[in-house]
């Protein structure tokens, strides 16, 4: 019985930390590659927490909320699960996701921490939503007129016949000398 107990002591642990603080936080409580590549903590809120230590998962269920600041991602799911090993977050269930005034919409979205790349999928029969938020011009960009933009022509073809125009019979010009070397 001993034995049993401590195997599963850094689990009983782990939940009993999670329960100690209101089931809040419960990223920040991982080993440091649980944290993420900048240094700045997860934090994940849910109405349930569950924590594997063995494989380093953590299950949230219930109003989940995602707070990764260093980042400037918000995001909130009916679930979540958090891959400690593999530093990737995945959100299912009426995914929001905002991050510097840009929104994400979808029924499933993984957070792939070190790449910093999101991957969202729709319900079926719907599609991802995603709303961007445009930069505005610099007032220094803006004022400038913008240089057109410079074309190179090609080089004109020889004509592939000569022209010539008829000529026309001339009054010869009796003014001036015909040899004025004399």
């Amino acid at each position: 019985m001993a034995r049993g107990f401590r195997r599963y002591y850094p689990t009983l642990l782990s939940l009993g930390m999670l329960l100690s603080l209101g089931l809040g936080s419960a990223v920040s409580l991982l080993p440091p590659r649980a944290q993420a590549q900048t240094g700045g903590a997860i934090t994940l809120r849910a109405d349930v927490q569950e924590a594997n230590a063995a494989t380093g998962v953590i299950s949230a269920r219930g109003n989940v909320k995602v707070e990764y600041p260093a980042q400037d991602i918000y995001a909130t799911s009916a679930q979540a699960q958090y891959f400690s090993n593999e530093r990737r977050l995945v959100l299912s269930g009426d995914v929001v996701v905002l991050q510097e005034g840009n929104r994400l919409r979808a029924e499933t979205v993984t957070y792939l921490i070190d790449e910093d790349r999101f991957v969202a999928l729709p319900q079926p029969n719907q599609q991802v939503e995603t709303i961007y938020v445009l930069p505005e011009p610099s007032p220094a960009a803006a004022s400038q007129p913008a240089a057109p933009p410079t074309l190179v022509q090609p080089a004109p073809e020889p004509p592939r016949s000569l022209e010539v125009s008829p000529v026309g019979p001339t009054t010869p010009d009796t003014s001036a000398p015909l040899n004025p070397a004399r």
